[in-house]
């Protein structure tokens, strides 16, 4: 590979991050308001990982979580700072990164099928409920007083599961055409 290619490759690469980074911002901003947001920021977390791959995705949604802690409102409400990742929600924003590094490292194990990009979506998912839940059980707690795992998953896991596998599979078959059409089906 020459310098020029070199250099375009990862000019790219900062673009489409980059681009991504923006994507996840914007379906933050389409929301629902409830205990947890509903967003559309976990179609665009699973959207960002099955276009861009494990790498260059955990990179556009960690530039997320980046932009928001130092104040810029990417965040659902349009908010932003270290506040809304350290309150009750922060989670949840926080598990976007754990599942896009968990959907890295199912990639690196078996590869980019499709079937395998399924997969990962639903325990990156999982993932994200599982430490968003902690999160909330303990700074609800810390400021509101102790509350069950039942009811906390009944506000902020429950309502959400069948509209999150809408967004997976509607992420799985937009990754597959938006990898093809931007040629970035073996790159890494």
């Amino acid at each position: 590979m020459t310098t020029q290619t070199t250099t375009r490759s990862k000019t790219y690469d900062m673009v489409y991050i980059a681009v991504f980074a923006v994507l996840i911002a914007i379906c933050s901003w389409i929301s629902i308001p409830m205990t947890v947001p509903f967003t559309l920021q976990t179609f665009a977390v699973f959207l960002a990982v099955g276009v861009l791959g494990g790498k260059r995705g955990s990179l556009a949604v960690l530039i997320y979580i980046l932009l928001g802690a130092v104040g810029i409102p990417v965040f659902a409400g349009f908010s932003g700072g270290i506040g809304r990742l350290l309150g009750n929600t922060g989670g949840y924003i926080i598990g976007f990164l754990f599942s896009a590094l968990l959907m890295w490292l199912i990639e690196k194990l078996f590869g980019r099928k499709t079937w395998v990009l399924g997969i990962s979506m639903v325990l990156g998912l999982i993932v994200c409920y599982a430490i968003g839940t902690v999160w909330f059980m303990v700074v609800y707690a810390q400021n509101s007083g102790a509350v069950g795992l039942a009811t906390v998953l009944g506000w902020c896991v429950i309502p959400f599961i069948i509209p999150d596998l809408v967004k997976i599979a509607l992420a799985l078959t937009l990754s597959k055409r938006l990898s093809k059409a931007l040629k970035l089906n073996g790159q890494e």
